[in-house]
Formats: C-alpha cells, structure tokens, sequence
C-alpha cells in the first residue's frame, strides 16, 4: 500500500506520521514545492521509526511527482490559509490553480489512486478535482466532515464529563463555520441520546462551539490546526487500505441524494477499498434538511467563482 501526501507542512507531516504510527502502508511518499522540505520532514520521521514501532517507508521529494507513481491513495493538503485582509475569491482563486494541478499530475502517474482532499475551501476544492480530473465520485473525497465530528465529539464529552469513547456524534452540510450541521439531535452517549443527560441550553452551546472549532484553534494558536486535521485523513486512509467499512461524514458528489446535485458536501458514507462505498442517506428532520440546504446554498456560492476565475 503506498499513500502520497502532497504537502509537508503541519497538516500533511501530521498526516504521514499518523498514517505510519498505524503501521498498515509499506510507502509513504512526502512531495512539497520547497526544496528539500519534504525530504527533511521525512528523515526525521523516519527517526522515529525505531522508537514508535513502525516498519512504514516515508521518504520525500521535491515536487518530483514521479516519486508517487502507483499510489494506491493520495492526500491533497496543498494551498495557503486565508490570511487577513485575504478576499473568498482571493483563496479560491489561489488555491485552485494549486489544487488543479497537484490533481492532475497526481492522476497521469497513478490512474487508480483515491484522493483526499483537505485543502480550503475543501468542499469547493473537491468539487473542482472532479471537474479536471473526471476520475470516478467513489474517487474523491473531501475531508472536512470527519474532522468536524472529532471536534464534535470532543466539545460531547466535554459537556458530559465522560471520556470521548463513550460518545458519538456526526457533523454533515459544509466545512465551514456557517455551512457545518452538528447532529445533536442523533448524538449519543453508549446508544443513550445525549439530550437525557445535558439540557438544551448546553447542547446549544456544544453546537456552536464545535462550528466554531477551527476559528478558535486559529485565534489561539496563530496558524489553521494540524493534530486533528492529520489524525482525521489517517483514519479516512485506514478504513480505505484496510477496506473497514466505517461510515464517517465525508464531502462527495451528490447526484440526487438529500435532493441535492452537482456539489460536493459533507453526507455519510461508507469507506472501503473502492473509496466511497455507498453514501449513507439518514433520516433528517424538517429543520436538518432545511440547514443541509441552506448550507449547500453558500457552498455553491463559492463554487460559481470557480467560472469567474477560471
């Protein structure tokens, strides 16, 4: 199994070691455009081999794409953040041409990969890999919903005061603050709706700190989160390579489902060895199905710069 991360930053560094630590790929190929960056960050990984147990590959390259010919699994973090005074169409238009041609050189050497796209704005980005690759929607999947669900489930547990594995949750709708849908109402601590433990009030509070997740971090730290971000692709990368079958909220292109089309946006699915299995169409009430819209409204906003800028 060999999985190319493209992108040696904090969020794709983060994504290799993970990936590694769960010792289920032979090769992790690390490509950046910076020289000798991603071969720097893969020495020193692979220093640590030895000490957390993992036999994984992890060698670097700059921009040489010809070092992930056959990749089984690709993770597309490449792009800048959205800096200050930085405009939408700014970022989309900055991070498209990066996207678009990561995707592209991607596929003419590995015609079979499954890619992962973590770059922002995601739902959007994933979106534009369909249209220039043309590759199968089973292929492409954004990330976003899985990482909004950790957080979810973290702010669950926090409110609860019971450790994270007692608690399960799920985020749909877009990868941002406004799009995002926490599922409170299906929330659950060991098969017991979470609404007979805490009050609405609290659950309210839940719902908005965890749309707010990403902001936080970034206001706190500096700079976007990487910990989580890294630790959401590895688990995408795992159910995919070990063919688990584990459902997580991912963006895919919806062709009817949730009565949407031709966009990308967080909904379950099932991830195996084909990448998406099925997508997994739950029973969402009057006022979910209202925010899913709602939320897919903004998301083709921001697709329709796709044609002013390109």
């Amino acid at each position: 199994m060999k999985v190319t991360v493209v992108g040696a930053g904090a969020v794709g560094a983060s994504c290799a070691e993970y990936i590694a630590m769960k010792n289920f790929a032979s090769d992790i190929i690390l490509l950046d455009i910076k020289e000798n960056f991603a071969e720097g960050k893969a020495m020193d990984l692979m220093q640590t081999a030895s000490l957390n147990g993992f036999d994984t590959r992890i060698s670097g390259s700059t921009n040489d794409y010809s070092k992930t010919a056959n990749s089984d699994i690709a993770v597309v973090t490449s792009g800048i953040p959205r800096k200050p005074g930085m405009t939408r169409e700014e970022l989309i238009g900055i991070n498209s041409g990066i996207v678009k041609s990561v995707a592209q050189q991607l596929v003419a050497v590995s015609p079979n990969v499954i890619l992962i796209i973590v770059s922002n704005p995601m739902d959007t980005m994933t979106y534009l890999t369909h249209k220039v690759t043309g590759l199968p929607k089973n292929r492409i999947i954004g990330m976003g919903g899985a990482l909004d669900s950790a957080r979810f489930k973290y702010r669950l547990s926090e409110a609860l005061d019971c450790p994270v594995s007692d608690v399960d949750g799920m985020v749909i709708g877009g990868h941002s603050d406004k799009g995002m849908i926490p599922l409170t109402r299906l929330a659950t601590r060991n098969s017991v709706r979470v609404s007979e433990f805490i009050s609405e009030e609290r659950l309210d509070k839940v719902l908005s700190d965890t749309k707010v997740g990403g902001a936080t971090l970034t206001s706190m730290l500096g700079t976007s989160a990487w910990y989580a971000p890294g630790a959401a692709v590895s688990s995408l990368v795992h159910a995919i390579a070990c063919d688990q079958k584990k459902i997580f909220p991912c963006s895919t292109m919806l062709e009817g489902e949730y009565g949407l089309n031709d966009i990308c946006i967080g909904v379950p699915v099932v991830l195996g060895a084909n990448g998406i299995e099925k997508i997994v169409e739950i029973r969402l009430s009057d006022s979910e199905m209202n925010s899913l819209k709602e939320s897919a409204k903004s998301v083709t906003i921001t697709n329709n710069l796709l044609a002013d800028i390109n």
